[in-house]
């Protein structure tokens, strides 16, 4: 009798210990999943209604303190929603003295997403598990971006550092598909038994 009580103890504390390890677990497989995938070769416009074609690459430009642009800044009235340009999961929300309030995602590849100069943020937190398109707050000046016009301040950071996010977002779908297609045939011929 004792034997079998204190195999049920340990069979509860190990299924109350999965319900509070569970999700974590899972976010773990997920991140892993998502640091397999390959990084994306374009992105989605993160900020909704803007064209592609009023970008303008602010990268490396000059800034305060002796610093370089690492991202590019996206225009649009005060409160327009953006988006997540990546499936993810957001690892910070918070606020930072350069960005204001920011959101950080982490993405395919482990690419880092920042999104920063926020008016406000939408409804998520830290450990969410995202899907590219999901809202993450609005454009605003915060941080450092006091008495600018309101933008998105998005910057994209690999291992070796921060890289330029104007071209994924400049990006033409067409060549994009084609390069992957030429991929897939390569493959293809690859699995195809010789003649």
């Amino acid at each position: 009798m004792r034997f079998f009580l204190r195999a049920l103890v340990v069979a509860v504390l190990l299924i109350l210990g999965y319900g509070l390890l569970g999700p974590t677990i899972e976010r773990a497989l997920y991140m892993m999943r998502l640091t397999a995938m390959p990084k994306p070769g374009m992105l989605p416009m993160p900020v909704e209604g803007v064209r592609v074609s009023a970008l303008r690459d602010t990268w490396d430009g000059a800034r305060s303190e002796g610093r370089k642009h690492e991202g590019i800044d996206i225009f649009a009235k005060r409160g327009t929603p953006v988006r997540s340009s990546t499936e993810g999961i957001v690892m910070q929300v918070g606020t930072n003295r350069l960005g204001g309030l920011v959101v950080w995602v982490t993405g395919p590849g482990g690419q880092r997403h920042y999104y920063a100069h926020l008016e406000r943020y939408a409804d998520v937190e830290a450990g969410t598990r995202i899907e590219a398109g999901r809202l993450l707050g609005y454009v605003g000046n915060t941080g450092n971006a006091r008495g600018t016009p309101p933008h998105l301040h998005y910057g994209v950071y690999d291992v070796g550092g921060a890289i330029n996010p104007y071209p994924l977002l400049r990006a033409k779908p067409a060549a994009v598909t084609a390069g992957k297609a030429a991929v897939e045939a390569s493959a293809e011929a690859a699995d195809r038994p010789a003649k």
